[in-house]
This record gives C-alpha cells, sequence and structure tokens, in this order.
C-alpha cells in the first residue's frame, strides 16, 4: 500500500496526514511508515478501522521518535496542537496515544484495547518478519552498547511475555497469542545467550 492510500480520516486536512507521513518517513528503523501501515491494517482486522479517533492515534502514536524520552507523551502533545479545532475528540485521541507508552488499557477501554493490540501485533509476525522487526528495533537504538541493548530489550520483552494477557481484543487473543508468545520466547533465549 503506497503510503497516499493510507486512510486519513480527515479530507480537509491533508497537510496533517502530510506532516505524519514525513516524520514516519525518516528512516527510523522500526517505527516507520512500515509500522504505520501494518497498525493501520491491524486496526481494521479488529473492526475499528472506520473509527476516527482510534484512526487518528494510530497516525499520532509515534509521531515523535527520535530517541529521545517521553516520546508518546511528546506524540499526544503534537496530537493536540495540530488537531485542535477539529470535528474529533482530541481528548480522546491524546489518550489513545498516551496509552501506547505501555500498552495497558483498562478493562472496560475497547478503543484502548484496539489501539494496543494493533500495536502490538508485530509480536505475531511470521519469524521472518518479526527477525526484520528486530533488526530495526536495534537499528533505532544503535548508538546503545550491545551490553545495554540486550539487558533493556530483554527487560521489555519479559515484561510483555509475563503478562496473563498479552492482547486485549477477543480476536487478537485468540489470533496473536500463541505466536506472539513463541517469538518472545524465542528473542528471549537467544538475548540471554
Amino acid at each position: 500500500m503506497r503510503a497516499l492510500d493510507l486512510p486519513w480520516p480527515l479530507p480537509r486536512r491533508t497537510d496533517v496526514r502530510d506532516e505524519l507521513l514525513a516524520a514516519y518517513g525518516t528512516g527510523r528503523g522500526y517505527h516507520d511508515l512500515r509500522h504505520l501501515t501494518e497498525v493501520l491494517a491491524r486496526l481494521a482486522e479488529l473492526g475499528r478501522g472506520d473509527d476516527v479517533e482510534v484512526v487518528l492515534a494510530a497516525w499520532f502514536h509515534d509521531a515523535v521518535y527520535d530517541g529521545g524520552t517521553d516520546l508518546e507523551e511528546r506524540s499526544a502533545l503534537l496530537a493536540r496542537a495540530r488537531l485542535a479545532g477539529e470535528d474529533v475528540d482530541v481528548d480522546e485521541v491524546v489518550r489513545l496515544v498516551r496509552l501506547t507508552a505501555d500498552h495497558r488499557p483498562a478493562s472496560d477501554d475497547p478503543r484502548g484495547h484496539a489501539l494496543v493490540d494493533a500495536d502490538l501485533a508485530i509480536l505475531a509476525a511470521p519469524p521472518e518478519r518479526y527477525d526484520e522487526y528486530r533488526r530495526a528495533v536495534r537499528t533505532e537504538y544503535a548508538q546503545v552498547p550491545e551490553p545495554q541493548f540486550r539487558a533493556a530489550r530483554r527487560a521489555v520483552l519479559q515484561d510483555l511475555a509475563d503478562r496473563r494477557r498479552l492482547f486485549h481484543t477477543a480476536h487478537g487473543h485468540a489470533r496473536w497469542d500463541a505466536p506472539a508468545r513463541a517469538n518472545l520466547a524465542r528473542e528471549i533465549v537467544e538475548l540471554s545467550d
């Protein structure tokens, strides 16, 4: 899918879309246009492809990804600034973007469930795609020495693996949980060597 074919719910604000496409197109490693495309596709698979606030949150969730800190918070603030005055629930978009910091939505948050599941669906990718994802993440953190990267990455993956429920939607849990856990287990072992 070409970048301009991605679902964008604000036809009068293609300037914002183009700004976001430029941000995702900066050669970041993993958090790039491919990631955005995959998240939007998973949202459609989860039945949220027409939910304007969820789709906008997907577009903004990694808009700021510069190796700094508070990336999700800065992405949420960018969403607030760029969507001000639009006929959307900006507070809801901001709330959803912030959920992608820890991927722990409340139990009664179907929008949050869909967004975080779509964001984490890469964990359930076939092994060859998962390995591409791993390499791309390493590229994003090239400045981090290998021992520190391995320890930090292992801690993040172990936190995910230890969750009772990795995916919150029924579809995500049924379809993605087992392959995600297999990928996580494989990478954790490799990082422990």
